[in-house]
This record gives structure tokens, C-alpha cells and sequence, in this order.
């Protein structure tokens, strides 16, 4: 065996004015990355191995809408039940497909074989199970009244165990068609039996995913409630582990179902519980709708342990492979046959053409698998397949960009090839105006030959001489180089005057954003400091500035603010080279007026000096006002123990906030201006006050205005 790995050594750079600086490398190792992709003929080890598949070889089947049922006999002949027209094919050993028979339900949904040869068939809706004595004979053995027949499995005994909904329970049928319900359940639908190694049956339910167990006497126990809606299909294996499928969301839970019925278990060969009133899907009815789905597996002293889960893939089908010492799997919406071995650990066999694969049926070292939407029988062998595919999910890159070079590290057998392809366009589905396929890559240090463009997509072809060896891709890389985009501020807020954030965690009190203090240097990555966790004070005469900046490139920022009266045309730096986006200055040092504030980023930090990019915004008008309101036409009278005052206050930039006065010993008073509210640069105030016995014979007057700025006036009486 050799082993290849094919290192990139450089990206050629077109058009370095246009481009960013840093280039990016898109990397598929793990296997939840490799399963976004699209595989044919491809399997994906839990470590993220991507090899040939195991072989599958489609059986020509008859054109019906749904394949539901398939029991294969010893000899090689098998039946096939379907959905929506009621007929049983019966197929060759060749594989052709003869209608056997038609009946009245439109669902043939499962099959069984005494032991005598006998074929008998469950039916739904309305369902009925049929004893087929040949081609077109059949009579109705056993009519349970219900609406749905799941599952037939014979007894030791020869008794025909059914397991039905909507009711939801089992019945035990003797030969003679005689049938007794042996398990009335909480739910409405029993979905599947299998026989365990005591002679027993287990049982998964509908409407909530509980496990039965019902005891060759008769006696039932609950094993296993999931949290999810069914329990749809079930395995065991030589040691007495049980897996179960569970899928769907529950619509209640059991707990909410025994609060308004306590069930009702009797110990005899009779069971009967108070049935709710939850109906599970019939399992085709959302085939393509996104469900959450789980395998479970229960240990002989009744532990379960969740080995495997999806939030989007419904769990069909189980089957406990003793060759392989393996569980397999089966599930929708994406057609995937999977693997669990010993360790808990799952690998994708192989994804079919077809949406789900709805049942798997060991014979003989081989699994047959039928699958729906599209219907589809095949058989799976170990041998692997000759060749596979691999398309990988679109990498967007946020922009146009330039290709690198391609990386690899693979197994590669002898008798074994791997080969790459790329193409690229600007829209996210693939579609004619996409580049061609690219020739295959064949030397070790190709460049990428898809032209510039926003989109990539990575197609792989694995190839064998023989069905026994496979190439082995470990992990692919590609590098690739973004064109270069402009940062732009996003948004652009003016704090309040006055307020300030002081940094977080500094043991001094800092004012966070003001030149001079601890700032992190220009371009230098960090763990931004969340706003949240600052303290926000007053300091008199501060201007703070916060904005939100992005860059399409992800490139490290600096930022310029410039600050321009209204009446001027030129903007003026406040500072250059700022690191943070947040910037605090004094406004003492600037006239009163109505201000603009403008701050412009800069990807300078990640680009060649003179290739940067920058964008920048404008905020609202800024007033500055530092100067104090002034106080004009007092007057104090005083008409016995009644002080008559009025005055006007009046600010050049910014309204009067409030207005208060104190004549001691009492205490500050707020007074309202004489229209009631302030709201104007202007406001007039007139008041009356009861002067208190040994009152001061002066009354001191402040002015607040919107900036905090004070005017004071004092005068005696």
C-alpha cells in the first residue's frame, strides 16, 4: 500500500490589488463534514474515513408508489407487498415480478410464513389479515376491527401474533382464525413485534415511543419509555441486547396521559389500558418532512443508552448483523443505510437514490433493502463497489475569490484511484451558468483550475480494480484568496453628554475609549470587552462615540474619527489610528455648536499599505454646550411672610432641563416654568413662596440645561 500526501506550497495571486491579504483554507476531515455532501457508492467511517461503499445491485421491481412488505422464501422466490393498490407481486429468482394477488385496502403492510408455507398478509386501512392459499386465493382469516394492521410474526406455537392500531395492542390468532387481544396498550398503535430469546414478544408503540415486553404467559411490562413520538421498528442480538428505532416528536408525553387515566394492567393472559387519544403518523405519511430520529439500545438488565441521534432523520428500519457484530439502520429523509459496531460508534454505508430505506431483510450474507420515494428493491453484498462519488456541499467564500492549490492525505491500495474535480459560479445552487467540471487533478501540486468566483464545489471519483480494496481519503483541503471588500460601519450612536463606560475589570477608574488610555494596538485580535459589563458614570464635559463595524474579509480594523462643525466643510481628526469602537473626547477644548462626528475603518492591518479599503460613516448632529445658562430679569419681593419671584432663563445651544431654588435652612425645590414644561432654550418662571419663621432673607436660584450645565443666581430680600 502507498500512502500519498499532497502538500500545497503556495497560491498564485492575481490582481493583489483586489485581493485580501490572508489566504483561507476550506478543510473536510471529520464525518459530520463529509455527510453534508452528497455520496454515491461512498461510505464515511465514524473517524471521518471516506472509502468505496459496500455493493448494491438494484432488483427490477414493478411500478407501484410505495414497496411496504417483502418476505423471502427458502427457495429463492420472494413476495412483495405495496402501498396505495393493495397487490402482492410475487418475484423469481431471476427478479421478475408477477402480480400474485389484489386486495379491497389500498396498504399491504406486512407479510408473514407459518410453517407450513402459508403466506398471510396484514392490510390497512381498515385492516384485515389475509391467508393466501396461491395466485389470486385468498380469504379473510382474521378481521380484528381495527384500522391499521403493522406487523405479523408467528409464534413457537404456530399462533399469529398482530400487532394493530388505532386501538393500538396485539392480538394472538390460532390457526383456526380465532384471535384474542392479549395487549390493549395507552397508545394507539402498536408498530412492530419481534420474538425474544424466552419465547416473548417485544413491542414498540405509537403515539408515545414506549417498549412492551409480553411474557409467553400473558404477563406485560413496560421496558423502555423514549422521548420521542414511536417506536418503530426493533433488533436483538445473540447477547440479549435490545435496539429500538425512535422517531418523531411526541405530541404528549405518557406522564400527561396518566394524569388523566390511571391505566389499568391485569397480569392475565388478557391485557387491557385506557387508550389515549394521541394517533401516530402511519409511517410514509410526512416522508419528506424533517423529524428528529434516535437508536437506543437496552441492556438485558434494563439500561438504555442513546447510541445514536439526528434531529432531521426519521429511523425506518433495524437490523442486528451477526457476521459484522454490527447494528444497521436505515432512514429518511436522505436515503442513508448506517452502521453502529460494539463501540457505539456510527459510519454511513451508503446513501440511496431514494429517500427512505424503509426495510432491511438479511439473507443469506446479503441485506435486501427496500426503499421509497422514489419505491426501489435492491440488495446490498459485502463485496464493495467498483467505483463511487463524492460532491461535496458549496463552499461559500462571501465573495469573489481567487483558487490555490488543492491538499490531500490518502490510502491508496494498489489497483486503487483517486481523482478531484472542481467548479465554481456566483449562485449558491448549482446551476448551467456554474463552470464546467474542472479535468481531473492528476499531479501532486495542481493549481485549482475553476475560474474566480464566489461558490466552489469539490466532486471526488474512487475507483478499483477489484472488490476487495478501496482508496481511503483521510481529509482535503483547498486554499483560496477572498477579493478584497470595504468594512463598513454598520451603526453609529452618540452617548448622552456627559456619560462614559469605565473599562471593565481595571482596579482604577478608567474612562474606556479616551486617547491615551490602555488601548489594545492597531490590528491586533482580542476578545472584545462586552459594552454589558461596564459601568456607565457622568464626567463633566465627555463626549463618548460607539459604532459597529464589519468586514466582509474578516480583517482586523482601524479606525480614524474625524469631528466638523456645521457651518464648516472640513472634517478635522480627532484621532488616528484608534483600535477600539468606542472613542471618548473633551469637548471643553471645542466652541459651542452643533457638531458631526465621522468615523472611517480601515482594513489596513491586514493588507499591503496602499491596497486597503475603507468605509466610513456620519452620525447626527452633535450639539456641544459647555456654556452655563444664564439667569436674567430676577426679582424677589417680599409681601409679608410671601416671597413673589419671577426670572427668565435662557441657554445659546441646548433647553432648560429643570429649574430650583432654596432659601435655607429648607431644602432644594424644583419649580415649573410658567407654561408648565420645560422644553425650550427659553422658559419664563413665576412663583410664590411662603417664607418659614426664621428663614435666611436669601434665595439662591440654579438652572440646569440638557448638558448639565449650571447657572446659579443668588439675591437677599
Amino acid at each position: 500500500m502507498k500512502k500519498i500526501y499532497i502538500i500545497s506550497i503556495g497560491i498564485v495571486v492575481f490582481g493583489l490589488y483586489l485581493e485580501a491579504v490572508s489566504p483561507r483554507k476550506w478543510e473536510l476531515r471529520r464525518a459530520e463534514e463529509f455527510l453534508q455532501g452528497k455520496l454515491d457508492g461512498i461510505s464515511v467511517s465514524a473517524e471521518g474515513l471516506l472509502t468505496l461503499g459496500p455493493r448494491e445491485d438494484r432488483i427490477e421491481g414493478p411500478a407501484e408508489d410505495f414497496y411496504l412488505s417483502f418476505l423471502r422464501l427458502p427457495d429463492g422466490t420472494a413476495f412483495l407487498g405495496t402501498g396505495h393498490s393493495g397487490k402482492i407481486y410475487r418475484l423469481t429468482k431471476d427478479g421478475k415480478a408477477d402480480l400474485y394477488l389484489q386486495v379491497p385496502e389500498m396498504d399491504v403492510t406486512c407479510l408473514a410464513l407459518d410453517s407450513r408455507g402459508t403466506l398471510y398478509a396484514g392490510t390497512s386501512p381498515n385492516g384485515k389479515i389475509y391467508k393466501i392459499g396461491g395466485k389470486n386465493q385468498s380469504e379473510v382469516f382474521f378481521n380484528p376491527d381495527e384500522k391499521y394492521i403493522w406487523d405479523l410474526v408467528f409464534d413457537e406455537a404456530g399462533f399469529l401474533m398482530a400487532a394493530v392500531g388505532e386501538g393500538g395492542g396485539i392480538y394472538k390468532i390460532n390457526p383456526k382464525g380465532e384471535g384474542q387481544l392479549v395487549l390493549k396498550a395507552e397508545e394507539n398503535h402498536i408498530l412492530c413485534l419481534k420474538k425474544d430469546d424466552k419465547g416473548g414478544f417485544l413491542a414498540g408503540s405509537g403515539g408515545v415511543g414506549v417498549l412492551y415486553r409480553l411474557s409467553p404467559e400473558g404477563r406485560v411490562s413496560v421496558l423502555f419509555e423514549s422521548p420521542y413520538e414511536e417506536v418503530r421498528s426493533l433488533a436483538i442480538d445473540r447477547q440479549g441486547y435490545v435496539y429500538l428505532a425512535a422517531s418523531g416528536s411526541p405530541s404528549r408525553t405518557r406522564r400527561e396521559e396518566l394524569a388523566e387515566a390511571t391505566p389499568k394492567v391485569s397480569t392475565e393472559v388478557s391485557v387491557t389500558v385506557s387508550a389515549s387519544a394521541v394517533t401516530a403518523v402511519p409511517p410514509l405519511a410526512a416522508a419528506s418532512s424533517k423529524e428528529p430520529g434516535a437508536v437506543f439500545r437496552l441492556s438485558p438488565d434494563g439500561v438504555a443508552k442513546k447510541l445514536w441521534e439526528s434531529s432531521d432523520e426519521l429511523v425506518y428500519a433495524l437490523l442486528w448483523d451477526e457476521d459484522g457484530k454490527r447494528l444497521l439502520f436505515g432512514t429518511g429523509p436522505k436515503g442513508r443505510l448506517y452502521a453502529i459496531d460494539r463501540e457505539g460508534k456510527a459510519s454511513l454505508l451508503l446513501q440511496a437514490s431514494s429517500e427512505q430505506v424503509y426495510t432491511l431483510i438479511p439473507v443469506e450474507g446479503k441485506i435486501y433493502v427496500l426503499s421509497n420515494n422514489p419505491s426501489r428493491l435492491s440488495v446490498v453484498s459485502p463485496e464493495l463497489r467498483f467505483s463511487g462519488e463524492y460532491t461535496s456541499h458549496v463552499l461559500d467564500t462571501r465573495t469573489i475569490s481567487t483558487w490555490g492549490r488543492i491538499e490531500f492525505d490518502a490510502d491508496l491500495p494498489a489497483g486503487t484511484t483517486l481523482q478531484f474535480q472542481t467548479r465554481s459560479g456566483n449562485s449558491f445552487e448549482p446551476n448551467s451558468l456554474w463552470s464546467e467540471w474542472s479535468p481531473p487533478y492528476q499531479k501532486r501540486e495542481e493549481q485549482i483550475l475553476s475560474p474566480k468566483a464566489r461558490y466552489l464545489q469539490l466532486k471526488m471519483l474512487f475507483k478499483t480494480q477489484s472488490g476487495q480494496a478501496s482508496p481511503a481519503l483521510k481529509r482535503v483541503a483547498l486554499f483560496y484568496l477572498q477579493a478584497n471588500l470595504p468594512p463598513a460601519i454598520k451603526k453609529l450612536e452618540l452617548l448622552p453628554p456627559n456619560e462614559v463606560y469605565l473599562k471593565p475589570l481595571d482596579e482604577e477608574e478608567v474612562i474606556w475609549g479616551v486617547s491615551g488610555s490602555d488601548v489594545k494596538p492597531p490590528g491586533k485580535k482580542e476578545e472584545a470587552k462586552p459594552l454589558a459589563l461596564a459601568k456607565k458614570v457622568n464626567r463633566k464635559g465627555y463626549q463618548t462615540v460607539t459604532w459597529e463595524a464589519e468586514d466582509e474579509n474578516e480583517d482586523s480594523l482601524i479606525y480614524t474619527v474625524f469631528i466638523r462643525k456645521e457651518e464648516e466643510s472640513r472634517w478635522r481628526v480627532l484621532k488616528d489610528g484608534w483600535g477600539e469602537s468606542l472613542f471618548a473626547f473633551d469637548t471643553l477644548s471645542f466652541p459651542d455648536g452643533v457638531y458631526f462626528i465621522k468615523v472611517e475603518a480601515s482594513d489596513l492591518p491586514a493588507n499591503p499599505p496602499g491596497t486597503e479599503l475603507k468605509g466610513e460613516r456620519v452620525s447626527l448632529p452633535l450639539t456641544i454646550d459647555n456654556s452655563l445658562p444664564e439667569i436674567k430679569n430676577f426679582s424677589a419681593t417680599k409681601n409679608g411672610n410671601v416671597l413673589e419671584v419671577s426670572f427668565q432663563a435662557e441657554d445659546t445651544f441646548s433647553a432648560i432641563e429643570r429649574a430650583e431654588y432654596l432659601i435655607r435652612p429648607g431644602e432644594w425645590r424644583v419649580v415649573f416654568p410658567v407654561d408648565g414644561l420645560c422644553d425650550s432654550r427659553q422658559e419664563n418662571f413665576k412663583f410664590k413662596v411662603s417664607i418659614p419663621p426664621a428663614a435666611d432673607n436669601l434665595i439662591t436660584v440654579r438652572v440646569l440645561d440638557r448638558h448639565s450645565n449650571i447657572g446659579v443666581y443668588r439675591q437677599s430680600f
